[in-house]
């Protein structure tokens, strides 16, 4: 069954709809190609065709891009010559492509050809893009629900079927950046005003509006194909266009640290191809397209940050139980994560119940809505009436007979097991037998907990990240009594507020925290040997971390460090392993240097709070070395630091699907990106070289870094993370 049909009407006028089978949105395959190209040949033949016009038969949207399944097995299904397979694959897209924006014109006069629209319902990423930037003109529904853009960037990969070269040439470089290094998205009305559209109108006119400039006879010749043709804003040796070239660098560079290869190769696309003749550039864009799908970054970035964190976003692991729908929440303590979680529970149209001791106390909590509802209506993002609609959802109280009729509680007050039982009973004093209970908790045991309930099956752990309507992973921790119904209602909660689930098992510090805490440690560690702080903030950085250990030391604050140094040494007796951290840590609280909030840690700070350069004053206690380690082996050890943990996370079964291993590292601590994840890392080193390089690291620096028994043995037989426990493995 194919996804493009046609029909000619009356006047000539060629409709080819695409409407992708079984999909609520249209996404592009092979076949899909294959069709396309059929019909737009059928249609230039025929002579009683006048033009043409694509359009979607999806309602609300056009497409939503290239089926990443398929692109993140390119490589695999390219042949023995992969570089070769793959780059004679996207020539032959690129010459539908070319053949619909050059629709039948004579190749020397530009004379001829017949007129091809799109007209978009709304939505069109990706691919869904570039097809419409391949078209004579773009009419776009008025569907401010709407996205258009080129998101690519963001999962490893940039536009490869002509959207880089086409955009660039029809908005200059430095217009087109935002959309193609950030993958921007814009409304309809801001794509035209961008000069992304040509025409917004109403989706009940959209047809009927394309339809008539198709029968107007329309000048078709795309600007680069006309003689004369200058590029906006300058080629890179025009005196403007250096400039604009220069900056661009710069800042691919200094955003990303040049950790992230699909940027570099999207600005060498973008810079080679401004120096030569539109066919000449769609071929520098296929080859440096090519580049970035050969590079095991884009394959590992598309399965984690796409295919496994739709599927889990999806329920991919969710217990076969009845929908879990929360209608009301109870959410205890309006502090900052209390007041975050009542926030984008009423953005999602829960109602929410949000308690504290003090009125007052709730009150803020609630003003936290507030406020972020305003900058949205600042920003044109709301409304005064989605502003009320929003906080009537919740009721600040201090009253607890208040949560009757909840069918989920989240508990947010202090990090205190005396505390969280003294609320769990009396929340469970109000609320009925089928409430679920779940505490937020970033290191408490679960099982502990919830000794304090009546029904440990219906009590879990949700693990918000701060702040919590920014940060897009929810931890949720199964206790050693939670039952099927929890996971279920924590999980489809999750889902309504759109944030990503990974659900993992009751262990010290669980997940995220189980492996956060070794790299932070590992970058205090080298600070006590006299290893440079500057040379361990940059090298994080070099591997696309968003803060160095030392610095998230500064946000997360060393008194929370010092507490949680205690509790681990309080738990694990004469086995913990930190005492060295310890030290350094000690002394920093000892010293008032708490971190941003004190305006004094590993960084010094203004007066106003705002981070300055790297402190110094340590060099007192802890001199710097006069031999300096190489970088790659500070590298080594903040990484397998942390990618060690994970492994024997999964080892005990606290991890119990490597998928939620690698999206929650990316999500949780923005753990290199690039890598697609600790799982996707090894897989991408390989395992018999991780196992060795295990072993070198544990030689020169201690057993922390000994080879997990599970990675040995990978090792040992050549496996890879997601061959033996990836869904395509389990599926076999």
């Amino acid at each position: 069954m194919t996804d493009f049909r046609t029909k000619t009407d009356a006047d000539g006028v060629a409709t080819i709809t695409w409407n992708t089978v079984g999909k609520s949105m249209n996404v592009m395959n092979q076949q899909g190609f294959t069709d396309l190209d059929a019909l737009v040949d059928q249609a230039l033949a025929d002579d009683t065709v006048k033009g043409i016009i694509i359009t979607s038969g999806k309602e609300g949207s056009f497409a939503g891009g290239m089926d990443l399944n398929i692109i993140a097995k390119m490589k695999e299904s390219a042949g023995d010559d992969p570089a070769r397979g793959l780059m004679d694959g996207l020539m032959a897209s690129h010459a539908i492509l070319r053949k619909i924006e050059r629709a039948g014109m004579d190749p020397k006069t530009n004379k001829g050809g017949k007129p091809i629209a799109c007209a978009m319902q709304g939505t069109g990423l990706g691919i869904g893009f570039e097809i419409p930037l391949a078209c004579h003109r773009i009419f776009v529904a008025d569907n401010p629900k709407a996205k258009i853009g080129l998101p690519e960037i963001m999962v490893g990969i940039f536009p490869g079927m002509g959207g880089t070269t086409r955009l660039v040439r029809k908005m200059g470089a430095m217009n087109a950046s935002p959309f193609l290094l950030e993958g921007k998205l814009s409304d309809p009305m801001r794509a035209k005003q961008a000069g992304l559209v040509d025409e917004v109108v109403p989706a009940d006119e959209l047809l009927n509006a394309a339809k008539a400039w198709v029968l107007s006879q329309p000048s078709i010749v795309k600007p680069w194909d006309e003689k004369g043709y200058k590029m906006p804003g300058g080629t890179p040796y025009h005196p403007a266009g250096f400039m604009t070239f220069v900056g661009a660098s710069a800042m691919v560079n200094g955003k990303t640290q040049g950790a992230f290869h699909a940027a570099k190769a999207l600005l060498s696309a973008v810079y080679e191809g401004a120096m030569v003749p539109f066919d000449t550039a769609i071929k520098i864009e296929a080859r440096w397209f090519t580049n970035v799908l050969l590079n095991p970054s884009s394959e590992a970035m598309i399965r984690s940050l796409f295919i496994n964190k739709e599927a889990l976003e999806k329920g991919a692991n969710r217990p076969a139980v009845i929908d879990q729908k929360v209608s009301q929440v109870g959410i205890i303590g309006a502090g900052m994560m209390g007041a975050g979680i009542a926030l984008v529970s009423a953005l999602a149209g829960i109602k929410v119940v949000l308690i504290d001791a003090k009125q007052e106390a709730a009150d803020k909590g609630k003003s936290y809505t507030a406020d972020y509802m305003d900058k949205g209506i600042a920003r044109k993002k709301a409304t005064p009436e989605k502003k009320d609609a929003v906080l009537g959802l919740i009721n600040a109280t201090t009253d607890y007979a208040a949560l009757k009729g909840c069918d989920l509680i989240v508990e947010a007050v202090f990090e205190d097991v005396g505390v969280k039982a003294d609320v769990t009973a009396r929340v469970q004093a109000v609320t009925g037998p089928d409430c679920i209970f779940a505490t937020n908790t970033s290191t408490l045991p679960i099982t502990e907990l919830a000794k304090a309930s009546m029904d440990a099956e219906k009590f879990i752990g949700i693990h918000f990240f701060s702040p919590v309507d920014k940060m897009l992973l929810v931890e949720i921790i199964k206790g050693k009594q939670t039952g099927n119904l929890a996971v279920a209602k924590a999980l489809d909660f999750v889902r309504l507020i759109k944030k990503t689930p990974i659900v993992v098992n009751d262990e010290r510090f669980f997940y995220a925290n189980r492996c956060i805490i070794p790299y932070i440690n590992e970058g205090i560690r080298m600070v006590k040997e006299g290893v440079e702080p500057a040379l361990i903030e940059n090298a994080a950085k070099l591997l696309g971390f968003p803060l160095g250990p030392l610095q998230l030391v500064d946000e997360t604050s060393v008194d929370l460090g010092v507490k949680i140094a205690k509790a681990t040494k309080a738990a694990m007796g004469e086995t913990y392993p930190d005492g060295e951290v310890d030290e350094v840590l000690f002394w920093m609280f000892g010293e008032g240097r708490l971190g941003r909030k004190a305006k004094a840690g590993f960084y010094a700070y203004d007066d106003k709070g705002k981070r300055q350069l790297l402190w110094d004053g340590h060099e007192v206690k802890y001199p710097v070395a006069a031999d300096q380690p190489d970088l790659i082996t500070v590298q080594h050890r903040l990484m397998f630091a942390q990618v060690l943990e994970a492994v024997r996370a999964l080892e005990e079964g606290v991890l119990e699907d490597i998928r939620e291993g690698d999206v929650g590292a990316i999500l949780g601590w923005g753990f290199a990106p690039w890598s697609g994840g600790p799982f996707s890392w090894l897989d991408i080193l390989g395992t018999p070289y991780a196992a060795e390089r295990c072993d070198e690291l544990a030689d020169m620096f201690g057993p922390r870094f000994d080879t997990p028994a599970l990675l040995r043995e990978m090792g040992d037989k050549g496996q890879s993370f997601y061959g033996r426990f990836g869904q395509d493995a389990k599926a076999a």
